[in-house]
């Protein structure tokens, strides 16, 4: 099954861009409640995910910068630690099984890397979900036919 069903689509996503501000990303994280953003660069590119462990570690590794100076700090400054993996537009949803396990959500581009959405892993999951339980529900049906 094509992704393109299960896209969150960018308009509806909370991204952030290089050059926003560490203070501007830590308030929209806290307010949606998420503990990982996209991150766009000026071209709209998905340029990779920042987690909460990333600023947490960017914190600890420069003492120096308070919190009532994280409005100075471009989220380009920021490490983000992890590489979450985005996919094209045309892959297919079995792609995306192995990356859920280890992303909260995958990020999806188009051909010239331009960041179009994301698939949840939760929409990955329910997908799984329903192909267990029709597989399993399949086999009993073959099982009362020939048993």
């Amino acid at each position: 099954m094509n992704i393109a069903f299960f896209l969150l689509p960018k308009q509806e996503v909370i991204c952030m861009t290089l050059d926003a501000t560490l203070r501007q990303t830590l308030e929209r994280m806290e307010h949606h409640r998420y503990t990982s953003v996209p991150i766009l660069d000026k071209d709209g590119g998905y340029a990779g995910t920042l987690t909460e462990g990333d600023l947490l570690w960017f914190m600890k590794n420069n003492p120096e910068v308070s919190f009532d100076q994280t409005h100075k700090v471009k989220l380009s400054e920021v490490e983000m630690r992890l590489s979450n993996r985005p996919v094209s537009i045309d892959a297919n949803m079995e792609d995306l099984i192995s990356l859920a396990k280890v992303q909260n959500f995958v990020p999806v581009v188009d051909d010239m890397n331009r960041f179009i959405g994301i698939v949840r892993r939760s929409d990955i999951i329910d997908y799984c979900e329903k192909m267990v339980l029709n597989g399993h529900a399949d086999y009993e049906d073959e099982t009362a036919i020939t048993g």
